[in-house]
């Protein structure tokens, strides 16, 4: 038995084979839930080499492995910018498992053009980083919390942020400012649904190994941010679904409003 049997997540952007999102989803999984796993719909075109090698197929993908753990599976592509579409994927999961007892808001705007000094930064680029990181957020959150507060069962939202919303970084100014707004709107959301038992955090990581920072490669500048960290490594996607997962546990029923670094103390403000 799990402890998270018969409760029902919603984890955004979990489509990729080295990502957070997945490693969120088979540990919520592997704890009894059932995984509504959502993502972008990535062109098959854009895959890295290792998901192309494998036949990776997003989403899909995610959504065997977690079947294959013994859990019902909803894969889902869904634009979180889109108000009409959060709330279809509401709908949907209702529709097929009935319920909803977990959130995680995950979905972030792919790294790249947004990585250039302000005066560069287009300024479409630095609305849809705060689009899909922070309105992403709310919608879900609203769309959730709704369902949360009728069931009258209290309920996990977790957030991800990152390091990058607790310290300014070069050539970072939409990522630092979407990273930052997610974590005030986790502390103020969690004021207002604290009533109803329904916990709010944000799990806020470090450099991790993931396909997003693929773009870092894996030569000096990879080099370069290890070390800058103290425990001499950079995380891995399941320490980050771990965490997560271990959010939505009882065992953290006290724990509400917070911005947890996850990042082998390379940041350690509050």
């Amino acid at each position: 038995m799990g402890e998270l049997d018969g409760k029902v997540a919603i984890v955004t952007g979990a489509g990729r084979l080295r990502g957070i999102g997945r490693a969120t989803a088979l540990a919520l999984a592997g704890l009894g839930c059932d995984v509504v796993v959502t993502g972008s719909g990535r062109d098959p075109a854009t895959f890295p080499e290792d998901e192309r090698r494998v036949g990776w197929r997003d989403v899909h993908s995610v959504a065997e492995e977690v079947t294959a753990m013994g859990r019902r599976a909803l894969p889902l592509v869904v634009d979180v910018t889109s108000a009409a579409q959060v709330q279809q994927m509401v709908d949907r999961t209702l529709e097929r498992l009935q319920r909803v007892d977990i959130l995680v808001n995950n979905a972030a705007f792919a790294r790249g053009p947004d990585r250039v000094p302000m005066l560069e930064l287009d300024e479409d680029v630095f609305r849809r980083v705060l689009d899909v990181k922070v309105v992403g957020t709310f919608l879900c959150t609203r769309a959730v919390a709704k369902v949360l507060v009728s069931q009258g069962q209290g309920g996990r939202i977790v957030n991800l942020s990152s390091t990058a919303g607790k310290r300014g970084y070069l050539n970072t100014s939409a990522y630092c400012a979407a990273n930052a707004a997610v974590q005030l709107f986790t502390q103020a959301v969690a004021k207002e649904l604290a009533p109803y038992q329904i916990t709010v955090n944000t799990v806020c990581p470090g450099t991790t190994e993931t396909a997003r920072n693929d773009t870092l490669g894996r030569g000096e500048r990879w080099q370069q941010a290890i070390a800058a960290i103290p425990l001499g490594r950079v995380g891995t996607d399941t320490e980050m679904g771990n965490i997560i997962a271990l959010l939505c546990t009882n065992a953290c029923s006290y724990i509400t409003g917070q911005s947890i670094n996850v990042n082998g103390g390379a940041v350690t403000e509050l």
